[in-house]
């Protein structure tokens, strides 16, 4: 897994406000970045957590055809 970020970095790239948060704010963000993430990890990691869905581990190339230049 040598492409997968670190802990540190998803929370660096992660404390970037959304315009949202920003307009409400946030007094330490690398905070609500962690707690955020570490929220979605365990959603991701229980499969059973939303019953009535499917989480998907596609990448953007498996989920779209190529198209081909033409000759």
């Amino acid at each position: 897994m040598s492409d997968a970020k670190s802990d540190q970095e998803r929370i660096e790239s992660r404390a970037h406000l959304l315009p949202e948060e920003a307009a409400v704010g946030s007094e330490d963000s690398e905070a609500q970045a962690d707690a955020i993430l570490t929220e979605s990890d365990l959603r991701a990691a229980d499969h059973n957590a939303a019953p009535d869905t499917v989480l998907e581990r596609r990448s953007s190339a498996e989920t779209v055809t190529p198209i081909e230049p033409p000759d």
